[in-house]
């Protein structure tokens, strides 16, 4: 029997074997090489400096950065307010697309168009909608006689966190009821019936029953977007290119990357993204183990 199990564990190994070498080449490597950049002096424009090693300087060097201490502070507060909003809307969309209603599978479709668009298209559509002078938000609200005349809102700190916000929670809330109705779906309808005939009404049913029954699936769903949120990139870069303290850690480790040549800061900054996000993940995994195991 010991034999048995030891050439299956043996033959499980060997098939998993390919996948791990892959993991290795395409994962493993960049991270531990990255790493080591960071640990190292590597400016491209400076070929003559021969890399030296400095330690944790670059390190440092971050946390006395006071453009990086922005971007860290930026990132975080627009990770927290598009989650939050995210969760919020989409939950409240998951719950229509639960209902049964005419047209139904229609609104699911179109519910979730924004998510099918790639991120740079919706980031050049909503940069346009925002356009001090031929905007659709500005029409709106000067037709509805919300404001006196046109405004660049995309030329102040606090129009421009709203702005991206609000682009962000159009792209991705869907993203966020699409699995919410998944764990919604999955609920049972004797669980309601049972409850309506113990004279529950649909505000204690949803509190009872729903949320409780949902609770994992909304936990992995905030676990995909808080990860994909801290880690925006390519939304700030086409709206604003990080202007009016819309810089995320991740536009500030290429701009060091890619306009500056600094591997080696950069290296260190990608570094930090992968902690924080690594960070998330455990947190995140941590309770959807609790939960499951309850």
């Amino acid at each position: 029997m010991k034999s048995l199990q030891r050439r299956e564990t043996r033959d499980a190994w060997l098939m998993m074997l390919p996948a791990l070498v892959v993991l290795l080449v395409i994962a493993v490597y960049p991270i531990l090489r990255t790493f080591w950049l960071s640990l190292h002096e590597m400016v491209l424009t400076d070929p003559g400096s021969g890399y030296p090693f400095v330690g944790l300087k670059n390190y440092t060097d971050i946390f006395r950065d006071a453009r990086a201490g922005a971007s860290i502070v930026f990132t975080f507060k627009f990770t927290i307010a598009t989650v939050v909003l995210e969760l919020i809307v989409g939950f409240a969309a998951a719950l229509i697309m639960n209902k049964t209603f005419k047209g139904r599978g229609l609104v699911r479709a179109a519910i979730l168009i924004p998510w099918a668009i790639p991120t740079t298209v919706s980031a050049l559509m909503w940069k346009f909608i925002y356009n001090d002078q031929y905007g659709l938000f500005n029409d709106v609200l000067y037709r509805l006689g919300l404001i006196d005349g046109y405004k660049a809102w995309l030329a102040t700190e606090g129009g421009t966190f709203m702005a991206l916000v609000i682009a962000d929670v159009w792209k991705t809330a869907p993203f966020m009821a699409l699995l919410i109705l998944a764990g919604l779906q999955m609920i049972p309808g004797d669980l309601y019936e049972s409850a309506k005939i113990d004279g529950a009404n649909s505000f204690q049913a949803f509190v009872k029953i729903t949320l409780p029954m949902v609770r994992s699936t909304v936990l992995v769903a905030l676990l995909f977007r808080t990860i994909d949120a801290f880690r925006v990139f390519d939304l700030v870069s086409v709206m604003t290119g990080g202007a009016n303290g819309s810089e995320s850690v991740s536009l500030y480790a290429y701009a060091h990357l890619m306009k500056f040549l600094n591997f080696g800061y950069g290296s260190a900054i990608s570094v930090l993204i992968f902690l924080f996000v690594f960070g998330i993940s455990l947190i995140y995994m941590k309770s959807i183990g609790k939960d499951l195991a309850s």
